[in-house]
């Protein structure tokens, strides 16, 4: 019966809610910073962008968006994907529904239309915000977001959140929960641009590359907020 009750869409439209509400007491009691200082001075031009982050450091990333920015983010068609899209609506934000798995189920979970509607939108001028690992396999960087760059020509810009305050589920992406009344960076790395005549070996050096950057920005992140990024210890 709790299973039925937690699939129903009155119950998930009623978490997404709520959750929504949550993060944005959380963000409002936050003192945020951002690093660079200039970090939409930097990114703005470059716009559209592809925005990749972690699993389980996603909770407060809508907030790193502006009003005038045409975002999407990619959320699984998994059941505990529907909260999350309708946390993300709540603040402006489209979703592509589709999987970033990897092998035979890619083409089940819906990877390749999501692969097609995603370059849609950037193509429109439309960004997107996205995590770089697949699922159940946490800090490693997967070869999709690689690809969606080089079919798109659009920079994937590393992103992280961080808050002095949290507590970190013992769960196979180490997620974070960001707690009130601290202290919280918005930080970027360096941009990783893929070409579009890339060979297997350049993807692979440039993926390599994209998940050193986002190790280096969450920990310069944690670090900014006076705490160790555990996450970077899961393999």
């Amino acid at each position: 019966m709790f299973r039925n009750i937690t699939r129903s869409s009155w119950f998930q439209h009623a978490a997404g809610f709520v959750a929504a509400q949550i993060l944005r007491v959380v963000w409002l009691t936050n003192r945020i910073s951002y690093d660079p200082p200039d970090l939409y001075q930097q990114i703005e031009p470059r716009m559209p962008v592809i925005i990749a982050f972690w699993h389980g450091q996603h909770f407060l990333m809508p907030f790193g968006t502006r009003r005038h920015h045409r975002f999407k983010v990619l959320i699984s068609r998994h059941r505990d994907g529907e909260i999350n899209a309708i946390v993300v609506e709540q603040f402006g934000i489209g979703t592509v529904r589709g999987s970033g798995d990897h092998g035979s189920s890619f083409h089940r979970k819906g990877g390749v239309p999501a692969f097609k509607a995603i370059l849609r939108h950037l193509q429109s001028g439309g960004s997107m915000a996205m995590t770089a690992d697949v699922p159940k396999v946490s800090r490693v960087a997967g070869l999709g977001i690689i690809m969606l760059a080089r079919e798109s020509g659009r920079p994937i810009i590393p992103a992280a959140i961080a808050t002095s305050r949290f507590k970190r589920l013992n769960n196979w992406d180490r997620s974070v929960i960001h707690l009130p009344f601290g202290r919280g960076v918005v930080a970027i790395g360096q941009a990783v641009t893929v070409p579009a005549d890339a060979d297997d070996a350049a993807m692979e050096t440039l993926r390599v590359q994209l998940e050193a950057s986002l190790n280096e920005v969450n920990r310069r992140a944690y670090a900014i907020v006076g705490c160790p990024d555990e996450g970077l210890h899961v393999a």
